[in-house]
This record gives structure tokens, sequence and C-alpha cells, in this order.
């Protein structure tokens, strides 16, 4: 039997760009639906609908479904000049697969059908009421945004929403039933979900909804997860019914990591965040999280990322921590090299909760977005900090980092942001990848690694071996 690969974060190659991610199990494998980021890209979501999906028993496995939807299937965008926004599938009643997605300069809800989970989707019709007005376009309509749809009892609950601050005209997420079909309105929308103009009073306040429903069933209960007004963080709701008003329950993971107070203080943001969108899921009995990041100092080049999570029995869900190990059920090996794209914490004496600007360490490739190069952490300057987590350790006496740039310092080897630095190691200027090792005790146990470049200049960091 092939052994088992280590389940990472990002979880899909350092070349992928899919956030968004709505991931489900179908049979004996997990499949993730996400929208399509470009490397480098310029606004989000430019690509087609691709698929990736992984053995349930082996989640560090994960293969390329390919192209599932392209952006031209939909009558709206035959010319390819819309792009496709978040999407969600659903198993209809006839066992079919269907994709319910919203292109970014329309206000209707397109579906596209499939008989299996991962093959070609091809277009269905748009969501509409009894009389063929499609939602969206109806007078008082509010623009459909971000679906998420559940399907039970011949029925299917299609949550939509996008709710920006200042504007009045959008109330929240709103459910809309649908009868078997998969597209004829039984029961028009109605408000589940208060956004940031009508949320006082609700208990949603501080984290009402912004976009990203998603919907999902635990037991006899419905939770909605959903990005706040803050962005950066996934929140959940729940409900007795997909129609009643949910009730808030927390935070889930931020992708900033804002909130945490177990290895920091609470309102330090560890990276560099922004908006979040995506979904919880059962895989083996356990739950999982699936979220995303933003890499290349940009909100446009997004990645899926995933943590597992702790349905407690009362039902609420604890705020996790953003890792390295999120799919890996367990710390990495100790021991061994690690790329540097792996870094769930960047940050520098000066931590911000939002990625954008010049003088922040960013992951970043080499090439052109589809090119196979693998990510690294680049413009590392005096006090970043490249964090990884977590890494069960014995007998490490060494590491090493390899690196390039003009860079006139050292990289610190500690087991805590703010720990004892372990070891260090002194850089050279170097325009190619250049290996450099130093002693350094590392504690036995299971430890966080963080790495902290002092010096001048501008550095990148492609990868870090810990060695005994």
């Amino acid at each position: 039997m092939a052994e088992k690969k280590l389940g990472l974060n990002p979880y899909l190659p350092s070349w992928e760009y899919i956030p968004d991610g709505e991931p489900y199990v179908f049979g004996d494998r997990v499949y993730v639906y996400g929208s399509h980021d470009f490397y480098n890209g310029y606004v989000f979501c430019m690509g087609d609908y691709v698929c990736w999906s992984a053995p349930v028993d082996d989640l560090g496995n994960w293969r390329y479904e390919g192209v599932i939807y392209p952006k031209t299937s939909d009558p709206l965008n035959r010319d390819g000049k819309m792009c496709l926004y978040a999407p969600d599938v659903t198993v209809g009643p006839d066992g079919r697969y269907y994709l319910y997605y919203v292109l970014d300069h329309a206000s209707v809800v397109s579906v596209a059908v499939c008989d299996t989970p991962a093959g070609k989707y091809e277009f269905y019709g748009y969501v509409h009421y009894a009389d063929g007005t499609r939602l969206g376009d109806k007078q008082g309509d509010e623009p459909q945004f971000d679906p998420g749809v559940l399907t039970e009892d011949g029925k299917t609950y299609l949550y939509t929403g996008f709710c920006g601050r200042g504007d009045k005209s959008r109330s929240g997420s709103l459910v809309t039933v649908l009868d078997s079909d998969m597209l004829t309105i039984l029961e028009v929308p109605k408000l589940v979900v208060p956004g940031c103009m009508y949320c006082e009073g609700s208990g949603f306040e501080g984290h009402s909804f912004f976009e990203a429903s998603s919907i999902r069933k635990i037991g006899d209960t419905y939770y909605f997860i959903y990005s706040s007004e803050v962005m950066h963080e996934l929140c959940y709701a729940t409900a007795k019914c997909p129609t009643d008003k949910f009730t808030y329950g927390g935070v889930i993971v931020s992708n900033c990591d804002l909130h945490i107070d177990t290895y920091k203080p609470a309102d330090m943001p560890a990276a560099y965040g922004a908006n979040n969108h995506g979904s919880i899921v059962e895989i083996n009995g356990e739950w999982y999280i699936f979220y995303h990041r933003q890499t290349n100092g940009s909100w446009y080049s997004r990645q899926g990322c995933a943590e597992k999570i702790t349905v407690l029995p009362d039902g609420s869900i604890p705020q996790v921590e953003i890792t390295s190990c999120g799919l890996n059920g367990g710390p990495l090996p100790g021991e061994g090299e690690y790329a540097g794209y792996l870094a769930c914490n960047l940050f520098t004496d000066k931590p911000r909760p939002f990625v954008g600007g010049e003088g922040f360490p960013k992951v970043m490739q080499d090439g052109r977005d589809g090119d196979e190069e693998i990510g690294y952490v680049a413009n590392i300057s005096n006090s970043a900090t490249a964090g990884f987590k977590y890494f069960d350790c014995k007998g490490i006496k060494r590491f090493a980092v390899t690196t390039r740039g003009y860079g006139n310092g050292t990289f610190e080897i500690k087991t805590a942001w703010d720990g004892e630095v372990l070891g260090s190691v002194t850089l050279q200027y170097t325009n190619v990848w250049e290996r450099y090792e130093a002693e350094a005790n590392i504690p036995d146990g299971v430890n966080a690694i963080y790495l902290t470049y002092r010096g001048g200049g501008n550095v990148s960091l492609k990868s870090f071996e810990l060695l005994k």
C-alpha cells in the first residue's frame, strides 16, 4: 500500500489558486468546488471552474479533475467577458449534480448539471419564478451573489446575498426555496441572516453577514457559514429550520488569525488576510473548515486551506488556528525540508490584518499563471517573520535555509514568534538559491517554527530544513 501523502496548507499545489472552496464527500472522495483565481491576477475569479478531489483516507493526495465548466458555457457569457464567481454544488432528487453560480456582472443565478461530481457540466437554466421571470430580475429582488445550496426532501434551499457597508438596498443573506426541477421558485426570498445595515438587536453585531453564503446540516441543526463584515473571518449561525432566522454562533476561522490568543495576543494579526469564503465538511468522522488565504501581496491570487475543527456536544464550534498542517490529522514530521510557501504566519514588527502595499513579506512564485513553479516567501526585510505550524520534533540539532536575494543579515530560528532565539544563520548576497546551515537546539515535542530576518536588504525564502 502506497504511503499516504502529508496534508499541507495550502492543500493544492503551490501554483494552483482555487478560493471560495465548497467541500463535499461523494462516494470515497472529497471534492472541492471553488472559483478560479490566477497567479498575479488583476481581478477575482479569472479562470474556468476546475475541480480537485482526494481520497477520504488520504487527504494529502489531491487529483486534478480538470475543467468542469468553461466560463463561456453560460448563454450570457459567450464572449467570455464576465468572470465566474463562487459556486456551490448539490445533488438533486434525480441523483445528478447541480452547479449554482453567478457571473460577476449579472444579478441572476445560473445552474449547470452533470451526471458525475467532476465531469463536464452543461448549462441547465436560470433560477426563476413560476411566471418565468428570473430571480434577480423581478422588481424588488436583491441582486444575486455567492449562492449556497442544500437539497433535501425534493426541495433545494438557495442562499444568496452581498452586503456592503452603507448600502441599505441589500438586507443580508436570503433563502429561496426551489422545486424539484432545481430552477422554479416555490417560496420567495426570505431574510435569514442580516447584513451590517440591518443587524442592530439581532445578535450579529460586529459579525454581520457580508458575503459567501454556505449551508450544511449536522444532525437536526442547519449551519450557515458565511464571511462577516470584517471579511477575513468565516462565522457560523444555526437554525432548526432552513428558512427560519438563524442565530449567531461565532467565528470558525480568520485568515489572519485575529481573536486567537493561544500563541499571541488576540488582537495581533499573524498573517495578511482579506476576504474569506468556505465551508465545513465531515470526512471520516472528523469535521474540517475549508477557507482561503491571500498570496502575492494581492487580493486576487487566493489559495485554498483547511483546518480540523471540533463540533462540541452543545453544537458550538470554537475558532481554530490557521496552520501549515491542516489536513494532516496532526503535526508534520519534525525532520526534513519544508517549502517556504507553507508559511501560515507572515508579519513584521508592525503586524496588520490586510494584504497589500509595499514592504511586507508575501508568498509568490516564479513564472506566469499555470507554470508549475513551487512557491516561496519573497520581500523579506528586517523584522519579517515566517511561521510554520506544527512539527513533531525529536533530536533536532541543526537547521538550514535556502534563500536568494540581496540581503546582508541573518535568519533566527525560534519556536514562538516572540520566543528565545535557538540558532541563527548568516546569509550572503546572491541572485540564485543558496543553502545555509547552522546549529539550533530545537526542543523535543510538538513545536511551531518561526524564522525572523534581521538585517539589511531584501531576501526570499525557498525552504527550511530541520536536521539531526
